[in-house]
């Protein structure tokens, strides 16, 4: 480890430098995910953060859940026929049929992405 001081008065102080954060705002299964790590998990999120690479995997476990969510999605209306034309046809069954497949998706996608290890 190389080290650079500056001389300030009497005393010599290091320069640090903050490590570049990725680029991207954690949302939704990110902010889940840190939180579940912050409770549940410490010594696995202090070496996140004390690595500097918190954010970064906050960022990618997001960006999995969201494409996880999309494709369960779509698998599951296709699965039970809930088509364009249904929506079309009968909006309010459309909409409770489609609830209830983000939320089983949903549920899916935080027991294998935001809520394991």
């Amino acid at each position: 480890m190389n080290l650079t001081y500056e001389k300030n008065g009497d005393y010599l102080i290091p320069t640090l430098q903050a490590d570049i954060q990725p680029e991207g705002t954690v949302t939704k299964y990110g902010m889940m995910r840190e939180t579940y790590l912050k409770e549940n998990h410490r010594g696995v999120y202090s070496a996140f953060l004390l690595k500097g690479t918190l954010k970064e995997h906050l960022l990618t476990i997001q960006k999995q859940a969201e494409e996880r969510m999309e494709k369960l999605t779509s698998q599951m209306a296709a699965t039970e026929g809930v088509t364009e034309q249904l929506k079309e046809t009968e909006q309010m069954l459309w909409v409770a049929k489609m609830n209830s497949i983000r939320n089983r998706a949903e549920e899916v996608v935080l027991g294998e992405l935001v809520y394991s290890l």
